[in-house]
């Protein structure tokens, strides 16, 4: 579990393919500290540490991540947002993040607007039940708010300090970054969609014994 809230942007080292894809990163944040089999967010993704010297650690993305994810464009010299996993006694500064990301979209428009940067990214249509206007989204591993939600895109604004501790403020039209919807979003979703153990309506509750006024 992850708050988007970005500790470090490492650098890739070194990338190499196989049945596994691993991918070694320089971080300043300790390597030689962390665990090995810790999770740590390699831009938005979540991933497990294999191995770690003083200064770089490495990880493994299979089929299924490389399918989903914009890591398999990873080439040494990219510059990645990393998070290490949340501690149950840490501040929930951001938003739920689970390092689970739904689609891979596209950045459409980047405009200056005051000391903002505003983003304007393609919303997949099976990810649209998930947003709502001032709700959450992480890119990339940032948590952010929908400023703006329309039927097949979003907005976000990235405000200076964003823009200084993230890549995002660097994205241009065309760029692919990875999106992740709240999750408590996608729990509601579910709970009131018809069939698959959902469908709560006001008969549902009133047999539960809540007391629903029409």
């Amino acid at each position: 579990m992850f708050t988007g809230l970005i500790q470090d942007v490492g650098v890739v080292e070194r990338v190499q393919p196989g049945a596994t894809t691993d991918v070694w990163v320089r971080t300043a944040l300790g390597a030689e500290g962390f665990a090995l089999g810790e999770s740590i967010a390699v831009d938005g993704v979540c991933l497990t540490v294999v191995e770690r010297s003083a200064t770089t650690f490495r990880v493994q993305a299979g089929p299924e991540t490389l399918r989903r994810t914009t890591l398999g464009a990873l080439q040494a010299g990219a510059r990645v947002h990393l998070e290490r996993a949340l501690r149950l006694s840490d501040r929930l500064g951001g938003h739920l993040v689970l390092g689970h990301v739904d689609a891979v979209s596209t950045v459409l428009s980047s405009r200056p607007e005051g000391g903002a940067v505003v983003l304007d990214v393609s919303l997949p249509e099976a990810l649209a039940q998930f947003f709502i206007e001032k709700g959450s989204v992480a890119l990339d591993g940032v948590s952010l708010t929908v400023n703006r939600l329309g039927a097949q895109d979003f907005s976000v604004a990235l405000i200076p300090e964003t823009q200084a501790r993230t890549t995002l403020g660097h994205k241009s039209a065309g760029t692919r970054v990875n999106v992740e919807a709240d999750v408590i979003g996608k729990y509601v979703a579910r709970l009131v969609r018809p069939g698959a153990g959902g469908g709560l309506s006001l008969d549902v509750l009133r047999a539960k014994g809540f007391g629903v006024a029409e």
